[in-house]
């Protein structure tokens, strides 16, 4: 099939080289597809990189300046114009939209990736956005939630006007790299995998293990961000050493999980949560806060791991402490029908079905 659509993809996303993830693996497979149907897709990101297959993609960084921004003043520079116009971690509803609509005319996408907090918005942030909603949602055509969550989020956001034009398109990885775990004896040794930010509440974490001192285990933290130093300096005042290792970033999670007894998740604020699916997608059992890190509806109680209320310390140290005791104990992950739903290819072909 033969389309001559052009496309800009406008991603406020940092391309690193030791952090690979589920959403380098979707751009990389979607330009692909898309060249496959004859669509050429201009790229728009805050840095430039050649790692992985973005050497194939034709890429116009920002610069670390503001993405938007970047890409409206090319299109004015360069008299550009697009069919498709798709955003990804971009702050919807801003004034740039109504100045991208009308540069390049093109139909609007608007992907949301954001985590709320777990208190909610403020007030006045809450009505800073109803009213963003009304003047701004006008132009973008299509809003698309990572989960249901998601989607609901962004009616009660930005108004009941954008309902009839939000959908839930899932995100996706590529279920055939993840080596599964076959064996359920415990070791007592925990995995967390995440951003390294104050809303992944690991330090919530830090202050559970701080009760469970007198028992022998180890959590391995894979992942990096601003907020490392304030946690190693937690651990250090509580004198938690032995208990921590902090192992940075790592490209092949997707063999590692397999080797621990749980994901330990204790997230405030999550849309689709992909450590949680690439754990069950390892068959490991997860420790997670029941509507951030749960916010998929994949684990199941007693069955495949452990809930617990956002940001309660003492609910984390009574699951941790079942487990150590041997209490309690997840003897087998049985495969969940509903990670079908989350397949690379699915999301690939949802996307490319938005643009054709």
């Amino acid at each position: 099939m033969t389309n001559q659509k052009n496309i800009a993809i406008l991603c406020n996303y940092e391309l690193l080289p030791e952090r690979i993830g589920g959403m380098d693996y979707f751009f990389w497979m979607f330009d692909e597809k898309c060249k496959e149907n004859g669509i050429q897709v201009d790229w728009f990101f805050p840095n430039q990189s050649s790692h992985g297959n973005y050497s194939r993609l034709t890429i116009h960084a920002s610069n670390y300046e503001n993405v938007e921004k970047h890409f409206y003043s090319y299109c004015l520079d360069n008299n550009r114009k697009y069919s498709v116009v798709v955003t990804h971690f971009i702050e919807l509803c801003t004034p740039i939209f109504k100045k991208i609509k009308e540069v390049t005319n093109a139909k609007i996408i608007a992907v949301d990736h954001n985590p709320r907090p777990t208190e909610g918005y403020p007030l006045k942030k809450k009505f800073e956005k109803r009213i963003k909603g009304i003047l701004f949602s006008r132009y973008i055509d299509l809003f698309v939630g990572v989960s249901k969550y998601s989607k609901s989020e962004l009616i009660k956001e930005f108004g009941t006007q954008i309902r009839k034009k939000s959908i839930v398109v899932f995100n996706g990885l590529e279920i055939s790299k993840f080596k599964n775990k076959k064996f359920f004896n415990s070791t007592n040794q925990f995995i967390v995998a995440s951003h390294l930010r104050k809303d992944k509440g690991i330090q919530d974490l830090i202050l559970a293990v701080n009760d469970l001192k007198s028992f022998d285990f180890t959590i391995d933290i894979y992942g990096q961000g601003y907020f490392e130093g304030e946690l190693k300096k937690m651990i250090q005042d509580f004198g938690l050493q032995i208990f921590f290792n902090f192992k940075g970033s790592v490209s092949n999670l997707n063999e590692i999980y397999c080797h621990y007894d749980y994901l330990i998740h204790p997230s405030h604020g999550e849309t689709f949560c992909y450590t949680v699916v690439e754990s069950m997608l390892s068959n490991l059992p997860v420790i997670t806060t029941r509507n951030q890190g749960n916010v998929l509806g994949l684990i199941v109680e007693n069955i495949n791991g452990f809930l617990f209320e956002e940001k309660n310390i003492v609910e984390l140290k009574g699951i941790l402490e079942n487990i150590l005791s041997g209490k309690s104990q997840i003897l087998e992950n049985p495969t969940n029908i509903k990670l079908q739903s989350f397949t690379l290819e699915k999301m690939v072909n949802n996307y490319l079905e938005l643009i054709l």
